[in-house]
């Protein structure tokens, strides 16, 4: 079941990757400190998923004058996702799901996503620097882009 408006925002631990390595970023991290927006997709490189960061990575300036930090989550390895934010000169950590817990604790994975198991709905959550969610959205729909305007509202 997905997470609504209100409730607590799990805690998590996921690893990331760039040219320093790996390093394991903690949503309890920015508690007390700054906002968190979690967008969930399903795979790298796909032309949606490229489409959602890119749409990030160009407009980064509005969640930064909003003091939030923004994270990429998927299954994928954090290997493939530094690839994808090397190509893409994303400008935003990509966090791996590879063990789905994260996806599992926020209700966001699919059963079977084309014959796929385990892999995480296109998804957009806001974390309060106090750790409620005071955004939550997901599709069924891996087309469909999250509502960025909603999502900047839900960080003033």
């Amino acid at each position: 079941m997905t997470l609504n408006l209100g409730d607590i925002a799990p805690d998590f631990s996921l690893k990331t990757k760039n040219a320093d390595g790996l390093k394991n970023i903690s949503l309890s991290d920015h508690k007390d400190k700054q906002a968190v927006v979690l967008l969930f997709f399903p795979f790298a490189f796909t032309s949606v998923c490229t489409e959602e960061t890119c749409f990030v990575r160009d407009d980064i300036s509005s969640y930064n004058d909003l003091n939030a930090q923004v994270y990429g989550i998927s299954v994928d390895s954090p290997f493939a996702q530094e690839i994808m934010a090397e190509k893409e000169n994303l400008n935003f950590p990509l966090l791996s799901d590879f063990n789905k817990d994260v996806s599992t604790s926020y209700g966001v994975l699919y059963d079977d996503f084309i014959g796929f198991a385990g892999v995480a709905k296109r998804s957009a959550f806001v974390v309060s620097k106090d750790g409620f969610i005071t955004h939550a959205w997901s599709s069924d729909d891996p087309k469909q882009l999250p509502d960025f305007d909603a999502i900047k509202e839900a960080l003033k």
